[in-house]
């Protein structure tokens, strides 16, 4: 898992990203390939 600052650019990396609100964070997460995953430093 990598951790960005910004999740914009995570985010536009695969269309199957998507962005989810946990506990506080904001994470990036991608079920076809779980390498994409990401987070909000």
């Amino acid at each position: 898992m990598k951790i960005r600052n910004s999740l914009k650019t995570a985010k536009l990396r695969d269309k199957n990203c998507f962005t989810v609100r946990r506990r506080g964070r904001v994470y990036v997460l991608n079920k076809k390939n779980p390498r994409l995953k990401a987070r909000q430093g």
